[in-house]
């Protein structure tokens, strides 16, 4: 097992490690309470809020049926005009501790479907999130490691947390 450790844009730092030839572990710390970080994995307007991707890269469609077998579509869409979509499925949903689905990308680089875990541990009021992909091989994974992915994760990751920063404030300026 490896492991790789990237500071984040704020105090957190993601953590990647491989546990197996097929899986890649994320884990990162998020200041906020378990159901919010869940509410934006599975709620559309809140992911579309923070899943950007890539610089210049936008999360245009996001439609989610959040539900054991209910499908997932998620589009980026580029500012040069291209774009990158990804379908999935929910195998498990355990609100607000644990989701399971597969995904698959339109234009199939990470060598099949993968099956992706997601668990939000609360942690006195922040949440613990560990995210494993499986991978249908180690070539896959190891190609999907190559991607410069894990950066591409760490980015995102700081836009949830500045995006849960900014939730948490407009609630305190509402109450």
């Amino acid at each position: 097992m490896s492991t790789t450790i990237l500071p984040g844009s704020t105090v957190a730092t993601l953590t990647v490690t491989t546990p197996s030839d097929r899986e890649i572990q994320i884990t990162r710390l998020f200041a906020a309470p378990r159901p919010m970080v869940f509410d934006c994995w599975t709620v559309p307007e809140l992911l579309k809020g923070w899943l950007h991707g890539p610089d210049g890269w936008r999360l245009t469609v996001c439609e989610i049926d959040l539900r054991v077998g209910g499908a997932t579509r998620y589009v980026w869409q580029h500012r040069d005009g291209r774009s990158m979509g990804m379908s999935g499925a929910y195998r498990e949903i355990v609100r607000p501790s644990r989701i399971v689905a597969t995904e698959l990308f339109d234009e199939d680089w990470t060598g099949g479907e993968t099956i992706g875990t997601v668990t939000f541990t609360d942690q006195t009021g922040k949440t613990l999130l560990t995210q494993t992909v499986l991978y249908a091989s180690q070539t896959a994974r190891d190609g999907a490691l190559g991607t410069g992915m894990t950066s591409g994760m760490a980015n995102s990751y700081a836009q949830l947390d500045a995006y849960l920063f900014s939730l948490q404030d407009a609630a305190k300026g509402a109450a």
